[in-house]
């Protein structure tokens, strides 16, 4: 259900795109007056203000979750689609006891329920939680649709009536109430429970932005702010504390209402009294100390007689009965009555993101000392929550493989019924995760009886909740030959990949099991929904597809080879035979591991999906196999801690994509040689109108003459013949990229060329005219290959008519290009894999030297071309990690697995551009580190018994962070028991461990081990005998370190300054460990119509349609709203992209408004010290100096900058472009030297990562300049002035226009200077009576300081004159249906090449 607090009246800022709160309208009539004079591109011109280059920022990540084609047709009937969802609103009054009547927005699809949720969240009416809606006297179904009710139109009354309570009403109520009275305490944000998590941006914005318009001093009154940034964020500050992390909110000071509100002893009622209709009893203290004991009944709340020993249960005297538990205590407490007011009040000031919760848990590493108060609510839940059942579900235990899979099962025929089924799964799925989490958590902590008590620890499983926990644990030697415990611990992630990739191809029919694999404690739990019946049979019976023992004895099924096959296009798996135990070959359609079984319900599940992409060779030696040259001279095969490595989905998907080329282009050039051979005349004309029609560039011919070379490297797969598959040939046109090559934007940059297949370095001056190595530049070439179209549409006939109406040479041009590539069809391009090759113990009827030499041939891919690209990436900054997980993320997106780190790191290291790529080797050696640290403190937890839990963790630390040379562990006193009676229960709980073994891990001992598991895991020698020297070694902060393996292990830790350095003391006590979190993977589902909404909206965006990009985008919204709720990342993908493009079509105030909501969302959703939070900031800095708010832009980039300095450190590119933002806002207020430490900074760290050359650098130059100019230090704004000149001479040239306003500004420099030198020579000369000139010293202007903001952030606006405009229009026009008719396959790099060579950033 979707959470409505946006409709909440009053002063929270809507997140309704309809209805603008009525403050908001006054406040934006006001600004609009503002921003027209103040940018000149606000006023009459809006629609013809072009962007170049500054949209597509940093939203890559998320879109290559999924890609998808947003083709023409599909995009109109979409909008048709959604006008259908779009009913107008319409407001209703509410009108409920002792309140005025109020207006409410509703929408027609809302249900009944929706407005109980809003009456439960308003000010006046939140403490109601049993009530009903009447209209005209009939009691409406809280789960109808609005739209459903008769008679309820504009205007109608509903009326809110009080009902009788029962026990779960009861309780809701009682639950309600506590839950408002904690609503501003953060406590279950540091705990991790209820989906709460943090956000501090209200510290630095004091309070709302939408408010601001009302409090905005007059006129912009310098001398008010204060700009000085505390010490530690100054440029070259080596200290890091910890504290600002988390900033002191001032509305956290609890504000007490109660002291103790408890459920009473003397519950349940007797019968006796149960008669009277005594529901249950409360216990309470009032501030002002009074102890009073409660009955809720039937009729409401009254006072009893009981006291804590005597039971009376009769009325006090007066009673007070109230039908609200608010009221009642308001009566008897006037200090409750004044507090909780107050309370409410700020609760609902609150921004609505502040307060929702967030689908998936955030935990948070840092916290400071919580107070433990007395919560009746929390300890019933503890209780309930051991015995499995949820309170509030009729039924109580949910079925949750029934939900899971009837939610698959609803109708997705329109966009209507595709978004209910999409909120569904989403909803479910994340209910699912957080019972599962809940359930694992309670395995380990020993409060589930295992369902196998007898067997020892390692092999129990569990059920809880209809879940079913099992252990990372190799029991009865199942992977034996495949690694032992090293194959059980990885096999279910691997087995959660499978699940994601199945859902997301979302085949009807095929069902998969809801699977969560959480990390907890070193122990590794898999939660599993249950398949119904499964339990009452044994496996052997139940397996109708696959094998239970590895390939020995195999079945299949013909309805599952039916369901399987739909799937095995897009998952690239290649349908193959293999032999059982009876020598029968026997048909797959995926690996042998997975398992089909038919529940007690009909549906057919698969599950054991550990092995659904194939092998990783290149960790994978195999005897008798030779690998390819690339993989063999880095050093591979070789052996890895398990057989179960395989390659990522996405490297797949790339390497499919480059073969795809490949096809292409043989095809192309065999079509051109036959064509050569018949007409050499038409020939050359060909060549030249092909070359005409798409711009050509010289790189390209080259690019074509190289093919050959690219040509798969091994001999084998050329020379091999294909047998034709009995599949039926089918085209590339249901591959990600369709026939008319429209590919998205993530796809594009993930195409490497023919030319970089076999390591291949960019040289440098490659690097600086960005080569042909870019792979875009790459599809650029490609279509310059004269005959490219004529391939094209020779592939397409021949998988339209079977091949039989097209001439023989040209379907032997086809097959050799089949052959060439190893496609599985000999008439059209078709690769799959079959993922059983060289599993142990499976054995082939026929000869599959083809499919091996595929595997090899992708394994070579992934280390000659996808590792080169990702660092070529990391080298033009389009890929900017700034922390392990956002490198992780890159490597993924890429398709590199984190094994290969060692290589990347070694890839960098060897790079002659080294000293450019020092951030990405510091945030590699930093992730090696903290993953080598938590593969052994996996192991050394698990050997932990409770009791001594924080003083292991804390000596751990110590180990691993503490320059204290002799760390010794504090082994607890043992207080209570003596150790002889205990020795008997041992070892009755996973986690329940009795040894001391882990007191005698020392620091030295902890980096050797540290420096074998980098050797043997990564192949990457480290070489640090101690964290100091490490630190010394590769520039590390210890500061990070802690972060990151903090993060990876789930601790949480006090937050204080930590002496890290100290060599007399270790930096951690066991009083500074506070709590161990799970650490949970689970399946993401999309919200797959938004999703091409918004990608269409990017597009339109980049093709310079910024009206129609913002309103797919708007819609894109709604739709995600739809599926996700209020909260999710991608829903912050969105609001940042609208709000840039808010920004640069002129409405600032909006912009300003919906990158407050990313903010706020990133900080809760992802973290508040999360990379991706820290470039929100930024943003929202950049429209608050739009918008007037000085002084709050500039704390924001401070915190953006305290942050990055946590995370990575000062030696970072993006730490440049912050800095030069924060010398650009204090060089508008006037603070000169301030501003010249943060832009000479910037200056420093552009020169190192982008090169002295570098257009950046020159803008650098150019900004200290222009505060030098101010400070009237002439001579040193001159020689910054003359570098920036310099550059631009020679990159861009004499004639651009950036020279010639360079060239401009240094004579306007050299002027003055002359002027003041005459100046001080008249002093000189004449003493006090001199007649002195007076000079022209300026503050900049606001304007000035915006204009270069804007540059610097990448957002450039240019005018355009109408003309212009017309002729850019046309021009987009002729490239669209160029592209229509397949002529061009790609937007020039999808961006209007408006002026190619503007210094522009993202």
């Amino acid at each position: 259900m979707v959470s409505k607090t946006d409709d909440i009246p009053g002063s929270v800022p809507s997140c309704n795109p309809v209805d603008l709160t009525r403050e908001g309208e006054i406040a934006n009539s006001k600004d609009t007056s503002k921003t027209a004079s103040k940018d000149p591109c606000a006023c009459g011109h809006r629609g013809e203000t072009a962007v170049m280059n500054g949209v597509a920022g940093h939203d890559q990540a998320e879109e290559a979750d999924s890609k998808q084609d947003g083709s023409a047709d599909a995009e109109d009937a979409n909008e048709q689609e959604v006008i259908v969802i779009q009913d107008t609103g319409f407001t209703v009054k509410i009108q409920a006891p002792g309140t005025e009547p109020f207006d409410l927005q509703v929408s027609p699809q809302e249900m009944v329920q929706e407005i109980h949720q809003v009456l439960m969240d308003r000010e006046d009416t939140c403490h109601r939680t049993c009530f009903s809606l009447q209209l005209d006297g009939n009691v409406l179904d809280n789960f109808a649709e609005l739209k459903s009710i008769e008679g309820l139109q504009e205007g109608s009354l509903l009326k809110v009536v009080e009902e009788p309570y029962t026990v779960r009403e009861a309780r809701i109520h009682v639950r309600h109430i506590r839950d408002l009275l904690k609503s501003l305490d953060p406590s279950d944000a540091y705990n991790g429970v209820d989906c709460n998590s943090l956000s501090f941006l209200s510290v630095f914005t004091d309070g709302d932005l939408g408010d601001t318009g009302k409090r905005k001093k007059k006129g912009n009154e310098l001398e008010q702010i204060d700009c000085t940034p505390p010490e530690h964020i100054l440029p070259g500050s080596k200290e890091r504390p910890l504290v600002p992390l988390q900033p002191q909110n001032k509305d956290w000071k609890p504000m007490q209402c109660l002291k103790v509100l408890t459920m009473s002893g003397w519950n349940p009622p007797p019968g006796n009294r149960k008669m009277h209709g005594d529901l249950m009893y409360l216990y309470i203290v009032t501030v002002e100390d009074r102890h009073v004991s409660i009955t809720a009944s039937t009729r409401g709340f009254y006072l009893n007689q009981s006291t804590t020993y005597t039971f009376n249960p009769k009325p006090a005297n007066p009673s007070f009965l109230s039908h609200s538990l608010v009221e009642l205590l308001s009566q008897i407490s006037a200090a409750f009555k004044k507090n909780f007011t107050t309370l409410q009040k700020k609760r609902v000031q609150r921004h609505p993101f502040e307060r929702i919760a967030t689908p998936f848990q955030v935990y948070s590493w840092t916290a400071p000392q919580i107070d433990h108060a007395m919560d009746c609510v929390r300890a019933e839940d503890a209780y309930t929550s051991r015995l499995g059942y949820e309170e509030h579900i009729p039924g109580q235990t949910r079925d949750w493989n029934e939900e899971l899979q009837t939610t698959r099962e609803l109708s997705r025929k329109n966009l209507p019924e595709r978004l209910l089924r999409e909120r569904a799964i989403f909803k479910v799925h994340s209910d699912f995760a957080g019972a599962a989490t809940r359930g694992s958590m309670a395995v380990i902590d020993g409060n589930v009886m295992a369902i196998n008590p007898g067997e020892e620890t390692r092999m129990q499983m569990f059920i809880w909740n209809n879940i079913f926990f099992s252990l990372g644990f190799d029991v009865r030697d199942h992977y034996r030959e495949l690694g032992g415990d090293a194959a059980a611990h990885v096999a279910p992630t691997n087995d959660l990949n499978g699940v994601r990739a199945y859902s997301a191809v979302d085949v009807e029919g095929l069902y998969t099991l809801g699977t969560v694999v959480v990390d907890y404690r070193g122990y590794r739990v898999t939660a599993q929904s249950i398949i119904p019946g499964i339990l009452e049979r044994e496996q052997e019976q139940s397996v109708i597809y696959g094998s239970i023992d590895f390939g020995k004895t195999v079945v299949s099924h013909p309805k599952y080879l039916e369901l399987l096959e739909k799937t095995s296009r897009p998952l690239k798996v290649q349908r193959h035979a293999v032999l059982n135990e009876k020598d029968t070959a026997v048909e797959l359609c995926s690996s042998v591991e997975c398992k089909g079984i038919i529940g007690n319900d009909g549906r057919h599940y698969i599950l054991d999906l550990l092995r659904t992409f194939p092998p990783d060779l290149n960790f994978l030696p195999v005897e008798g196999e030779e690998l390819a040259p690339e993989s063999q001279k880095l050093g591979f095969p070789r052996q890895h801690r398990h057989r179960l490595a395989c390659l990522r989905q996405e490297l797949i998907e790339a390497f499919v994509e480059h073969r795809y080329l490949l096809f292409m282009k043989m095809a192309a050039l065999q079509l051109m040689q036959q064509k050569a051979s018949k007409d050499k005349t038409a020939a050359l004309h060909d060549t030249n109108t092909a070359d005409a029609e798409s711009e050509s560039k010289p790189q390209a011919l080259e690019a074509s003459e190289q093919v050959p070379d690219g040509m798969p490297t091994s001999p084998t797969s050329s020379e091999s013949t294909l047998t034709p598959d009995d599949l039926e040939a089918t085209t590339m046109s249901e591959k990600s990229v369709p026939e008319n090559q429209e590919a998205p934007a993530d796809l594009k940059s993930e195409v490497p060329t023919a030319n970089t297949n076999g390591t291949h370095e960019p040289s440098a001056a490659e690097r600086q005219n960005g080569g042909c190595d870019s792979p875009l530049e790459g599809k650029e070439a490609d279509e310059n290959i004269p005959g490219l179209a004529q391939a094209k549409e020779l592939a397409e006939s021949l998988a339209a008519e079977d091949g039989s109406g097209i001439d023989p040479k040209s379907r032997e041009v086809v097959l050799n290009a089949c052959k060439a590539v190893g496609s599985i069809s000999n008439t059209s391009f078709d690769i799959r894999f079959n993922p059983d090759i060289f599993s142990p113990g499976v054995r082939f009827p026929d000869d599959i030297q083809k499919q091996k030499q595929l595997l090899k041939d992708a394994a070579a891919f992934l280390v000659s071309c996808q590792i080169p690209s990702f660092v070529k990436d990391c080298l033009d900054h389009s890929s900017l990690p700034m922390d392990g997980a956002t490198m992780t993320e890159a490597l993924h997106q890429r398709g590199i697995n984190v094994r290969y780190l060692g290589n990347v790191l070694e890839f960098v290291d060897n790079m002659p551009a080294k000293a450019q790529l020092e951030h990405i080797y510091r945030i590699g050696i930093g992730e090696l580190i903290t993953r080598c640290a938590k593969h052994i403190f996996k192991t050394y937890l698990q050997g932990v018994e409770l009791s001594a839990l924080s003083a292991a963790v804390s000596h751990f630390l110590n180990c691993l962070l503490s320059s204290f040379p002799d760390a010794v562990a504090h082994l607890p006193v043992d207080e209570l028991v003596s150790r002889r009676k205990n020795r008997k229960r041992r070892n009755r709980v996973p986690g329940g461990g009795d040894n001391t073994a882990w007191a005698s891990l020392t620091p030295s001992e902890l980096w050797k081990n540290i420096n074998s598991e980098a050797q043997s895991y990564y192949h990457f020698s480290l070489q640090c005998e101690s964290v100091d020297q490490a630190v010394e070694k590769y520039g590390l902060q210890k500061i990070t370190l802690l972060r990151e393996i903090s993060i990876k292990t789930g601790v949480q830790i006090l937050i204080k300054e930590y002496n890290f350095d100290s060599r007399h003391k270790p930096a951690f006590t066991e009083e500074d460990i506070l709590n161990i979190f799970p650490v949970v993977k689970h399946v993401n589902p999309k919200a797959s119509d938004a999703f091409h909404f918004f990608q269409s909206g990017q597009a339109k965006v980049q093709q310079g349609f910024l009206k129609e990009g913002c309103e797919l985008i708007n819609e894109a919204l709604n739709l995600f709203n739809n599926v996700y709720g209020a909260m999710h990342v991608e829903i912050c993908a969105c609001l940042r992209l609208l709000a840039r493009l808010n920004y640069i079509m002129g409405d600032h105030p909006e912009a300003l408004s919906n990158q407050q909501k990313a903010v706020l969302m990133s900080e809760r959703v992802l973290g508040i010290e999360h990379p991706n939070t820290i470039q929100e900031y930024m943003h929202l800095a950049l429209y608050c100096f739009a918008n007037g708010h000085l002084s709050t832009a500039l704390k924001l980039l401070y915190r953006a900058r305290y942050l990055l300095l946590v995370v990575c450190g000062e030696d970072h590119p993006e730490m440049a472009l912050l800095d030069s933002n924060i010398g650009l806002v204090l060089h508008g207020v006037m603070e000169y030297d301030l501003s010249l430490r943060f832009l000479e900074n910037a200056l420093a760290i552009n020169s190192k990562y982008h090169g002295p050359r570098s257009l950046k650098v020159a803008l650098s130059h150019h900004l200290v300049a222009r505060v030098y100019e101010s400070k009237a230090e002439f001579r040193s704004a001159l020689h910054h002035e003359k570098e920036g000149y310099t550059i631009y001479k020679n990159q861009v040239g004499e004639a651009h226009e950036k020279t010639k306003e360079s060239s401009e500004y240094l004579k306007y420099l050299t002027q003055q200077a002359v002027a003041l030198q005459r100046t001080m020579n008249e002093i000189y000369k004449n003493g006090s009576n001199a007649s002195i000139m007076p000079l022209k010293f300026t503050a900049p202007s606001m304007a000035s300081v915006l204009e270069q903001l804007n540059i610097i952030n990448g957002i450039i606006f240019i005018p355009l004159s109408q003309k212009d405009l017309e002729n850019l229009k046309a021009e987009v026009q002729r490239r669209q249906l160029m592209q229509n008719t397949g002529k061009l396959e790609e937007q020039q790099a999808g961006q209007l090449e408006l002026d190619d060579n503007l210094p522009v950033d993202d």
